[in-house]
């Protein structure tokens, strides 16, 4: 009797000790965050902190649903070059190094090119790149090799909006493309695409370049009227996309009609936009971010390529300027703003 007393109390103390543990495991989530430190990450981008706003809202939100929040167990430093072109994200790109980050998000080909000169240690998640391979930023998609990894969008999307366009303007023979000043022009991944695009579509391609302040964009535009381009189209780079609104605002000034990279300009009142859609990729971003700082390595994470498009057209910037779209455009949209 003494010795089934005693493996009865053993039984029910394994058992209580059994249950201690499962509550306790079950009260954390199978994706805890790493405790006793806060991460620090850094994000470098070349445009204005106004207006990428919406975007770093989207990514804060991802990073949220993670477990990540700021102040709690991470810090995000915020860099913007405000459009000041690359020796200002250099400098920018060596700040958050010498902070000790823990992992860089780059914003754009140029501020991803800053960060890669500035360590090649710490961890970068680049997003909103054009054909990274070429750029040098990775060895290879599948395994990028390095400090490097995060998500790039196709060259191919430059080729469709000139498609687009010449279909929204029948009788366009001359097209602006608005450039930054002081890029590396000659190594450009879009305009590499979009000059035999404009041959084979046989439309004049008219390069403007411009800074992304005020008064640049409004000479550039002046530029335009003055080659008598029909329509205007732009790179797709962060430091223009913060610029959307004055953009969109001058070309319906000059009456052009214009196709934008993302939809954001569209939102702002701009004709028409083909492009990945930019809150997905920065949701991605959140979760290359998320695995990186649970400790997987960038080589190992493949470079993905956008996979979620979007062509979408306004109505009333049309009426405004006087186009008509052709009814058949109008079926392949994803989305009309009336």
């Amino acid at each position: 009797m003494k010795i089934s007393s005693q493996r009865t109390r053993v039984r029910k103390s394994l058992c209580g000790i059994a249950l201690g543990a499962l509550l306790f495991a079950l009260s954390y989530p199978a994706s805890a965050q790493p405790t006793g430190k806060i991460f620090r990450i850094g994000y470098l981008d070349p445009g204005r902190a106004s207006g990428n706003a919406v975007l770093m809202d989207a990514f804060r939100q991802e990073l949220r649903k993670l477990g990540w929040i700021e102040e709690k167990n991470i810090t995000i430093e915020y860099r913007f070059a405000e459009s000041k072109g690359s020796e200002r994200l250099t400098e920018l790109a060596a700040d958050l190094v010498r902070l000790k980050v823990d992992l860089i998000l780059a914003s754009g080909a140029g501020s991803v090119s800053a960060a890669k000169s500035a360590t090649t240690t710490i961890p970068i998640v680049m997003v909103n790149t054009v054909d990274p391979v070429a750029a040098g930023f990775v060895a290879s998609l599948a395994r990028p090799g390095g400090n490097i990894t995060g998500f790039a969008s196709p060259e191919s999307l430059g080729t469709k909006r000139l498609e687009v366009l010449k279909d929204a303007v029948p009788k366009l023979d001359r097209v602006g493309v608005l450039r930054p000043r002081g890029a590396n022009i000659a190594g450009d991944p879009q305009l590499k695409e979009l000059r035999p695009a404009a041959l084979a579509l046989k439309l004049k391609l008219e390069e403007i370049e411009t800074q992304a302040d005020p008064e640049g964009l409004e000479n550039a535009f002046q530029t335009a009227k003055q080659k008598q381009v029909g329509a205007i189209t732009t790179i797709g780079i962060r430091s223009f996309f913060a610029e959307r609104k004055r953009i969109v605002e001058l070309a319906g000034k000059y009456r052009l009609p214009a196709m934008y990279p993302q939809k954001e300009f569209v939102d702002a009142g701009g004709l028409m936009s083909y492009g990945s859609e930019q809150y997905d990729l920065l949701r991605k971003s959140a979760g290359y971010v998320d695995k990186i700082l649970h400790g997987a390595k960038p080589a190992d994470l493949p470079v993905q390529q956008a996979t979620k498009f979007e062509f979408i057209i306004n109505l009333k910037a049309a009426k405004q300027i006087g186009v008509t779209i052709p009814p058949a455009m109008l079926a392949r949209a994803t989305k009309i703003i009336r």
